[in-house]
C-alpha cells in the first residue's frame, strides 16, 4: 500500500458503531484498510455508514499494518455516519438511558431524532 501522505478515495464496507471500526474499500483496488473510529472526522458521535464515500491517507499502525487515518467525506467535508442510532447498537436513545461509547460510558440526555 502507498503511504504517501496523498489523499485517497474509498468506499466504507462495513463500520461496527458498537465497537467502534470497520473497513474501507479504496477505489483504486488494493486491500480494504482498517478504519478506527479515533480516526474519523466528524461533528459529533464519530461512525461511518455502510456504502458511504470517503476520502482518507494512509498509514502504517503500530502493527505494521496500513490502515486508514484523518477519514472525511468528498472534498475533506464531515462524515455522514451511520444511521443506525448513533452507536447504541441501533437501538433509539432515550433520555436516561445509560449508553456506552468507545469505552466511556455515559447517559443519554436528549432523544435521538
Amino acid at each position: 500500500m502507498d503511504v504517501d501522505g496523498a489523499r485517497k478515495a474509498g468506499t466504507v464496507k462495513w463500520f461496527n458503531d458498537v465497537k467502534g471500526f470497520g473497513f474501507i474499500t479504496p477505489d483504486d483496488g488494493g486491500e480494504e484498510l482498517f478504519v478506527h473510529q479515533s480516526s474519523i472526522r466528524a461533528d459529533g458521535f464519530r461512525s461511518l455508514g455502510d456504502g458511504e464515500t470517503v476520502e482518507y491517507v494512509i498509514e502504517n499502525g503500530s502493527d505494521g499494518r496500513t490502515k486508514a487515518a484523518d477519514v472525511t467525506g468528498p472534498n475533506e467535508a464531515p462524515v455522514q455516519g451511520s444511521t443506525r442510532g448513533g452507536g447504541a447498537g441501533g437501538r433509539k436513545l432515550m433520555p436516561g438511558m445509560i449508553v456506552e461509547r468507545g469505552g466511556a460510558v455515559s447517559m443519554a440526555y436528549e432523544e435521538d431524532t
